[in-house]
């Protein structure tokens, strides 16, 4: 039987709480995620998780325990920790004693060849990690193949941004790049750039986005920048019929990603209309 370790000054707990912090992420390619739900899906998709860290008094129901034992069949170490332990790891008003330390994974773009059809996301700044988990994971509901993280944006493993993605920065494949860098690769393979302005005069839901789509989307303060706007192919802008001036970068992107879809499978159905006639 494992030992409890019961000791907040444990170094390898140190070490743990830690990755709370971006510059820890960045240098150990590590990060931090707790929560049932969060955990048990990074289990399930077998994410490469470094350590797994059990509180058995605060961990209730199956769920939890079988992505425990599932961990433990697989050989993933695991490390139980008592209640005032796990608190000190948490950033929850309620723990739900499960959590677990993984590796970061980031792809380079000049390995990506995106096939027709695909749809990428480039974010630009964007500051706010519950935005970058949430569009991860419309991206995932969506069909999207990635982000792509422009400049200062914020860090997709963050513990916000890991909750509100709720497991899908597992599957989502993200990439670091320059705008130059996704300029060049767009043209290398026919990929459509659209960004957003307010002032486009083309509506996101008649606009064309071509047989494969990079979406780039500016800083939730300021917008894409003139000189990216400038090297789209295509601006668009989303109608605002109220007093707000501007959406949600998460909810636009959201718009954004749904219309694509719904171009995709427009253009299958005729497809198979066609084919069928």
């Amino acid at each position: 039987m494992p030992s409890i370790i019961t000791s907040t000054g444990n170094e390898r707990i140190k070490r743990i709480r830690s990755l709370r912090m971006r510059k820890e992420r960045d240098k150990t390619g590590l990060t931090f995620v707790e929560g049932i739900r969060s955990v048990v899906e990074a289990v399930q998709v077998e994410a490469p998780i470094d350590v797994l860290v059990v509180c058995p008094k605060l961990l209730k129901g199956k769920p939890g325990w079988d992505a425990v034992a599932m961990a433990r069949s697989r050989e993933v170490e695991v490390i139980e920790v008592d209640e005032t332990v796990f608190r000190t790891m948490s950033k929850r008003d309620g723990p739900q004693g499960i959590a677990a330390v993984l590796k970061q994974r980031w792809e380079r773009l000049q390995d990506i060849e995106p096939e027709v059809g695909a749809t990428w996301v480039a974010l630009e700044s964007a500051a706010d990690a519950g935005n970058i988990g949430t569009i991860v994971r419309t991206c995932d509901a969506t069909g999207a193949e990635g982000v792509i993280l422009l400049d200062n944006t914020a860090d997709p493993f963050d513990p916000v941004a890991m909750r509100a993605s709720t497991g899908a920065v597992f599957t989502t494949r993200l990439v670091r790049a320059s705008f130059a860098e996704i300029r060049e690769w767009a043209q290398e393979y026919g990929l459509t750039m659209v960004g957003t302005a307010g002032d486009a005069t083309e509506d996101y839901r008649t606009a064309d986005y071509g047989p494969s789509t990079l979406i780039v989307m500016g800083s939730e303060r300021a917008g894409l920048p003139p000189q990216y706007q400038a090297q789209c192919d295509l601006m668009v802008s989303i109608p605002m019929r109220g007093r707000a001036d501007s959406l949600n970068l998460a909810v636009a992107t959201g718009l954004v990603l749904y219309e694509v879809l719904h171009r995709r499978e427009q253009d299958t159905a005729g497809e198979t209309t066609e084919s069928g006639a």
